[in-house]
């Protein structure tokens, strides 16, 4: 017998910013250390992007006396439109999955669209909570 399947998770938010400056925010270190894998709670913060094909990055935030460390190497990256990187928190778990996020112009702003996968059975909701908050983060980097 085998257990619950993961999930992909799947989320969508409009951002009043175009999608260059939206999709740079992910690449940009200090952009993404205002938001990417940070909390309100965050009391510092380490942030080390190398945003090319093959490139490694890692962040570790340090919040309520615990480091918290997210990783990954970046998978594609196509300026505005597309970008891939693999994700983990090798505290919470060995496995590695996939983020995908889709940026596409909305009038004067755009849409992104993240996707998530595997999420761990049991994790969906957790996930999502983190990735709103980051996009509250992300929205006022962004906003103009």
């Amino acid at each position: 017998m085998t257990g619950p399947a993961a999930a992909v998770l799947r989320i969508e938010r409009r951002f009043d910013a175009t999608p260059e400056e939206v999709f740079d925010a992910w690449l940009d270190p200090r952009s993404a250390a205002r938001w990417l894998f940070t909390t309100r709670s965050s009391e510092a913060h380490a942030i080390d992007l190398d945003p090319r094909f093959g490139g490694q990055w890692k962040i570790t935030d340090h919040r309520l006396g615990q480091d918290y460390q997210a990783r990954g190497e970046y998978l594609e990256i196509d300026r505005p439109r597309r970008l891939v990187f693999s994700f983990g928190m090798p505290q919470f778990s060995p496995e590695i999955g996939r983020v995908t996020v889709e940026i596409r112009r909305d009038g004067a702003g755009c849409v992104l669209e993240l996707t998530q996968e595997p999420v761990p059975p049991g994790d969906q909701d957790g996930a999502r909570r983190g990735w709103l908050e980051m996009f509250d983060g992300l929205a006022a980097t962004v906003g103009r």
